[in-house]
C-alpha cells in the first residue's frame, strides 16, 4: 500500500517557514539562504518528502520536460550525442523525455502521447520525423531542429553542422598522396545530413577536377559497411572510400583487412561523426566531426532561451581528428610508396 507522504505545507511547519521558501529550497536558481535550503533539504530527506512537479509546472505554466526525438539510441554518434545533452539539460533542472521513432510503427502516435506530458522544447533529431509533423504535434511547445532538414522559411530554432571546410582539408590530404578513384557509402537515402556530406565532398573533389567513381548505399550499420566493402573490393580497387557515418567506415577497413587491401597504403578510408570506437587504437579511423560538446551546448543554450525570442539558427562548423586510416602520421617516404594497383576499365560499374 502506498504510503501518503508529506506535503509542502506540513514541510513548511516543521521548518517554520512559509511554503513559498519551501519551494525556493527545491529551485536551484532561487534566492535563499544556503543554511536555510540545507536544513529544508535534510528535513525533506528525513520525512520522505519531495515536491510534486506535475502540481509545479500547472503553478509555473512551465513542465520544464524536454522531448527528445531521435532514431535510436543504438547508434553510437546519437547515443553519444544524446548523452551530452542529458546532462547538460539535467544540470540545468530540465527532464528530457526520449523518443525513439526509427522502428515504432506509428511514429505520430509515439509524438502525440508525449505531448501530452506538456513538453516545454521539442529537440528532433530524427530524420525519420518532419519538421511539419513535430509542429502540428506539438503545438505549444517550442521546437528546436536538428535533424539538417531544409527549414525552407519555418520559423524554427535550427543547430546543424557545416563540414565544408574540413572536407576539403581531407580531399586535399587525399589527392595530394596521389588518390584518384573515390567511392561514397551512403547512408538512409532519407537523411538530410548524408546528403550535404556527400555534397560536400563532390564540391571538394570537383575542385581538383574529380568525382565519385561510384555511389554505394548501406544503412548505418557496422555490418552493412562490411557487405557492401567486401563486395565493391572483390569488383575493383577505389583509392578511397567515404563512410557516412564512423560504424560504416570500422566495417570498411575490417572488409578490407579480410582481402589482405592494406589500410591506408592501398586504401584511405574516412568516416563521419567522430564517435568514440572510431578513434580506438584498432581502428584508428580519420573522421570528420563537430568540435566535441559543441551540439549539446548550443542545443541547451537556445531551450534556456526565453520562450517568446525569436528563433535562431545556429551553425556547428566541423572539424578532422586524423587517424591511421588516411595514412597522415605516416613518414612522408612511406606515403610516396604506396602500392598503386592498376583498375581494369569498368571494375567498379556494376
Amino acid at each position: 500500500m502506498r504510503r501518503k507522504g508529506l506535503t509542502s505545507v506540513g514541510l513548511a511547519k516543521l521548518a517554520g517557514v512559509s511554503s513559498a521558501t519551501i519551494s525556493r529550497a527545491f529551485s536551484a536558481d532561487a534566492k535563499i539562504k544556503p543554511e536555510t535550503r540545507a536544513r529544508i533539504l535534510a528535513l525533506a530527506d528525513e520525512h520522505g518528502y519531495r515536491p510534486n512537479a506535475m502540481a509545479r509546472s500547472l503553478n509555473m505554466s512551465q513542465s520544464r520536460l524536454v522531448a527528445l526525438v531521435v532514431n535510436t539510441v543504438a547508434n553510437p554518434a546519437e547515443g553519444e550525442g544524446l548523452d551530452q545533452l542529458v546532462h547538460r539539460l539535467q544540470a540545468r533542472e530540465r527532464m528530457p523525455l526520449l523518443l525513439c521513432c526509427a522502428n515504432h510503427e506509428d511514429r505520430s502516435q509515439l509524438m502525440r502521447l508525449a505531448s501530452t506530458y506538456r513538453v516545454d522544447h521539442v529537440v528532433l533529431y530524427s530524420d525519420a520525423v518532419s519538421i511539419d509533423d513535430a509542429i502540428d504535434i506539438f503545438r505549444s511547445a517550442v521546437l528546436v531542429v536538428a535533424s539538417s532538414e531544409p527549414l525552407h522559411g519555418r520559423a524554427v530554432s535550427d543547430v546543424r553542422l557545416d563540414a565544408a571546410a574540413a572536407t576539403r582539408e581531407v580531399v586535399d590530404h587525399l589527392v595530394a598522396e596521389g588518390r584518384r578513384r573515390f567511392v561514397y557509402l551512403s547512408g538512409r537515402s532519407s537523411s538530410h545530413i548524408d546528403k550535404q556530406r556527400m555534397d560536400w565532398f563532390s564540391i571538394a573533389l570537383g575542385a581538383h577536377g574529380l568525382a565519385f567513381d561510384l555511389v554505394e548505399h548501406g544503412d548505418y550499420s557496422y555490418e552493412s559497411g562490411y557487405k557492401e566493402a567486401v563486395l565493391l573490393l572483390r569488383r575493383g580497387r577505389p583509392d578511397a572510400i567515404i563512410a557516412a557515418n564512423d560504424l560504416m567506415a570500422v566495417g570498411i577497413k575490417d572488409a578490407a583487412s579480410l582481402l589482405d587491401i592494406r589500410v591506408p597504403e592501398d586504401l584511405a578510408i574516412v568516416g563521419h561523426d567522430g564517435v568514440a570506437l572510431a578513434n580506438w587504437e584498432s581502428h584508428s579511423i580519420t573522421t570528420i566531426m563537430p568540435p566535441s560538446g559543441k551540439v549539446s551546448e548550443a542545443l541547451a543554450d537556445i531551450i534556456d532561451r526565453d520562450p517568446a525570442a525569436p528563433p535562431v539558427q545556429q551553425a556547428i562548423e566541423c572539424v578532422v581528428r586524423w587517424g591511421r586510416s588516411t595514412g597522415l602520421d605516416m613518414p612522408p617516404h612511406h606515403n610516396a610508396a604506396r602500392k598503386t594497383i592498376p583498375l581494369a576499365k569498368h571494375s567498379l560499374d556494376k
